[in-house]
């Protein structure tokens, strides 16, 4: 582990390295030189949730919530379950009898049962067991004061954990993802398709309704996420990215993402089984209303949505697939990958782009269009304007197993959270010498000087 943390660190798994993303040391444009490993779980971490502006809980395969301050990384409290693998958590705010918002904590677990948590006192408030299926996903909607659990069956519950209205049960597939839509709609992704479904409340009781079916993917959806008030996105396993209008549920923008182009020769059935299925999946997607950015496989793919043009690209950011991204300030993102690595990336101007697109990068564009386009791929380099360059500015070396995903509190740290076992808090060095010399100062006026 010592070398791990030292910088001396191998690829997971029997990947190739690449010279060309290799830093070294000296990385000035990357703050996070200090770092705290934060130890308590004993299985696989693969959940962060943030709590409020000093505390945070983590959860994985062991049960284990584990409630944490941010500020010391002192663990504060541990929460155990059913010692279950934990399948989804999130933070949900409601108001209390009093008046006041409280923060409290959902966990699902793989024993097909939900829990309500208070993170101040550690108790488990409201358990629901024996569910049809286990949950895969949670979404809170805060306007109607209920939340969301998704697995084989779609149901809404209230803060006081009763059930409200559910779905069908669905035994083919069961939902992974949901993203919330105007007019008490959701986007909920089951296997290849979209589901929309919409909420009708009344004085009497709660409805959940399904309005439409989208079928445009042609594989798993890996990825949802709203992307503004007017769009959300969609991603395939086959490297499908879909823009969709959240209001009459069309496609804005598809784009095929493919890496590599099929050899047209007779090689093509031999060389396509050699060729790993990930490198063509998109496995995470995230967006600041402006940009989004794309995993496909090692990876990655930022599109500018009001240009409907492409940013900038890298094929190989990390040595093995990228699960987690996330947009910074200043044009910077950051992504972690199986590769037991966390890579800070900066958006750069450049007359050239870092790498050529090879022919089959742009597979299929339709901007604008209320359905998805048919036929090949396109064969010719498209000439993309204004084409920037990712460049490599930080490499954060600490994990020795693939970092599940982080967690950013700015001006406090960043956490991320892997297979290994451990949370590592990564702090900003040069913010905390200048906050230890003022504590420093503030002790030496307290004793007078001495």
């Amino acid at each position: 582990m010592l070398r791990w943390i030292l910088g001396a660190r191998e690829a997971q798994g029997n990947v190739e390295k690449s010279p060309v993303l290799f830093i070294g040391e000296e990385q000035p444009k990357n703050a996070f030189t200090e770092l705290q490993v934060l130890k308590g779980h004993f299985d696989i971490v693969r959940f962060l949730v943030q709590i409020d502006d000093f505390r945070f809980a983590s959860a994985g395969d062991d049960g284990l919530i584990l409630v944490w301050n941010v500020d010391t990384g002192e663990r504060l409290l541990e929460l155990r379950s059913r010692s279950q693998q934990i399948t989804a958590m999130m933070a949900y705010t409601f108001i209390r009898g009093g008046g006041d918002p409280h923060t409290s904590l959902i966990t699902a677990s793989s024993d097909r049962s939900l829990s309500l948590w208070d993170p101040d006192t550690g108790n488990r408030v409201h358990t629901v067991s024996d569910l049809q299926s286990s949950v895969k996903c949670l979404l809170a909607l805060e306007y109607l004061d209920v939340w969301l659990s998704g697995g084989n069956e779609l149901c809404v519950w209230n803060k006081d954990f009763q059930l409200q209205c559910k779905t069908e049960h669905y035994s083919d597939a069961g939902i992974t993802a949901m993203v919330e839509l105007p007019k008490s709609c959701i986007a909920a992704a089951k296997d290849r398709e979209i589901v929309i479904f919409k909420i009708i409340s009344t004085d009497l009781d709660m409805t959940v309704v399904t309005v439409r079916y989208l079928a445009d993917h042609q594989d798993s959806i890996h990825a949802l996420i709203r992307v503004n008030e007017e769009l959300f996105a969609s991603g395939s396993h086959v490297g499908e990215l879909i823009l969709w209008d959240s209001a009459d549920w069309t496609i804005r923008a598809y784009e095929h993402i493919l890496w590599e182009e099929r050899p047209a020769d007779g090689q093509a059935e031999i060389r396509m089984s050699m060729q790993k299925q990930s490198e063509m999946s998109i496995q995470h997607l995230t967006s600041d209303g402006e940009l989004v950015v794309v995993a496909v496989g090692s990876g990655l793919y930022v599109y500018h949505v009001m240009r409907r043009s492409v940013v900038a690209y890298r094929k190989h950011a990390h040595d093995s697939d990228i699960l987690q991204t996330m947009l910074l300030d200043d044009g910077q993102l950051m992504s972690c990958s199986e590769d037991g690595s966390v890579r800070i990336w900066e958006l750069q101007d450049l007359p050239l782009p870092a790498e050529p697109a090879s022919s089959g990068f742009f597979g299929i564009w339709s901007f604008g269009r209320s359905s998805k386009p048919t036929g090949p791929p396109a064969k010719k380099v498209l000439d993309v304007p204004n084409l920037r360059t990712l460049e490599l500015i930080g490499d954060l070396i600490g994990h020795s197993g693939a970092v599940q995903m982080f967690l950013n509190f700015p001006f406090k740290g960043l956490l991320t959270c892997s297979t290994d076992h451990l949370i590592i808090l990564w702090r900003d060095g040069e913010r905390q010498s200048q906050l230890r010399s003022l504590a420093l100062f503030q002790k030496l006026d307290e004793n007078q000087g001495l």
